[in-house]
């Protein structure tokens, strides 16, 4: 049997694709958090005709029941070194000038193991920039300066596809 490759959080790459863009790649970040989905519980109350107590002088039992309700994804950070490119800002401008209906976009977010082949995706709808910031510029300072962006998804869905996942341990190219 073969396993597929254990992701270790320090060697991997990530890639962002937005439908709709004139790049096949948005971007490649160095950072991710916030993949999270959240299932509401809805707990119901219901009286039962049950007879129950003492010489079934009781009528009417109690039952608690739990159901799933709506799911919830937090939003997402993502962090890069600082380029050139304002194509993040200009997302979230356009947002702000209050077109964000026409602007809210689906994507993917890959994941790509040490092999360099992409392992699995979280593919996501309905998403808009919330925050964008730089880290701290500090003349005195040797670090790379960081972008962030924080963005809101409607939906997160992890995807993986089981026969790229065997060929990736078998070490077959895919094109």
């Amino acid at each position: 049997m073969i396993f597929p490759e254990i992701l270790t959080k320090a060697r991997f790459y990530l890639e962002l694709r937005l439908d709709g863009s004139v790049d096949l790649i948005d971007g490649y970040f160095m950072e991710c958090n916030g993949f999270q989905r959240s299932q509401e519980v809805i707990e119901i109350c219901e009286v039962t005709p049950q007879v129950w107590g003492q010489q079934g002088r009781s009528h009417g039992h109690v039952v608690r029941s739990k159901i799933p309700g709506n799911s919830s994804y937090t939003n997402i950070t993502l962090k890069r070194g600082l380029t050139v490119s304002t194509a993040f800002w200009d997302w979230m401008d356009t947002i702000g000038a209050g077109n964000w209906a026409d602007q809210r976009r689906n994507g993917a977010l890959c994941i790509y193991g040490q092999s360099g082949l992409e392992q699995f995706r979280f593919e996501f709808t309905g998403a808009w920039p919330v925050s964008y910031k730089i880290s701290d510029l500090d003349v005195k300072g040797a670090e790379h300066n960081v972008e962030e962006v924080e963005i809101a998804v409607e939906s997160l869905k992890r995807v993986s596809d089981s026969w790229m996942l065997g060929a990736a341990a078998l070490g077959v190219a895919m094109s």
